[in-house]
């Protein structure tokens, strides 16, 4: 039982982990994009496929 226990915490941990590592992730790459559309000055820029 407590090996069971101590698999779920740990599973828990790294899910945690995981998605905090992502949501940073989100929210850096949010700062960056809104800072480069700032200094764009708000002009079209052509974007390549």
């Amino acid at each position: 039982m407590t090996a069971i226990i101590a698999s779920l915490l740990e599973a828990a941990i790294k899910f945690l982990f995981f998605l905090f590592l992502a949501w940073g992730g989100i929210v850096c790459g949010k700062k960056y994009r809104d800072h480069k559309d700032a200094g764009n000055n708000g002009t079209v820029t052509k974007e390549t496929k």
